[in-house]
């Protein structure tokens, strides 16, 4: 994890804009964030990175050294720091653009950035954001999608106990990243209460209106 290593000084993103395309979606816990990067991904050729799964599956890989750490956080619905997940995010863009053999791609960020400095540093160290999708749901409704999920996910923070500490944990440090970027004009609000979609449909139409001709489906 040699990456994490230079972060902290590191001030000129390793990836162009003109290269490499990132969205930043975010939304509460149980907004269907998900749903919507994986219909966007066979619509558009993006790449989806969850910055949840990144860390569920770093916790778990054998003799990671942020194992602990990482699953502590989870379970308590606190943020992990940002070197880590920064340092998993940059890892696994390296890969998809190396596999793409061409250095171009684009990228769907799930769940990310939870806190202001998650987003200087990304956009300081790794490449500037091109906005933030924002899936807007009410608590109620998230909470008993969440509930519903549980019952069949197997991840230990789909109870009720975890889940108001994420929701508690979304207002208080993400909702200022959403307010931040709005605050720039590069922010797309998406509401995410009616059916799957519905939804995708809205987004449909506000990601081709913001990225243009460029970006039509594939």
């Amino acid at each position: 994890m040699s990456t994490i290593d230079n972060l902290k000084d590191r001030t000129t993103p390793v990836f162009s804009q003109d290269d490499v395309t990132v969205i930043f979606v975010l939304g509460g816990p149980g907004a269907g964030k998900g749903t919507q990067c994986e219909r966007l991904v066979s619509q558009y050729g993006f790449a989806h990175l969850s910055a949840g799964d990144l860390l569920r599956a770093e916790q778990n890989r054998p003799n990671s050294e942020f194992g602990e750490l990482i699953r502590t956080h989870i379970r308590n619905g606190t943020i992990v720091p940002m070197e880590v997940t920064i340092a998993l995010l940059e890892a696994s863009m390296r890969g998809v653009l190396g596999g793409a053999g061409s250095g171009k791609g684009r990228f769907l960020i799930d769940g990310f950035p939870r806190k202001l400095d998650q987003a200087h540093k990304f956009e300081e160290a790794v490449v500037p954001a091109r906005f933030v999708l924002f899936f807007d749901c009410p608590e109620a409704e998230m909470e008993k999608r969440l509930l519903e999920r549980g019952k069949t996910s197997g991840r230990e923070d789909d109870n009720a106990d975890s889940i108001r500490k994420r929701f508690r944990t979304f207002l208080d440090t993400s909702m200022p990243v959403v307010d931040y970027f709005e605050a720039q004009h590069r922010v797309v609000k998406v509401d995410a209460r009616p059916d799957p979609d519905q939804v995708f449909k809205a987004t449909q139409a506000e990601l081709e209106k913001r990225l243009g001709a460029a970006f039509q489906r594939s």
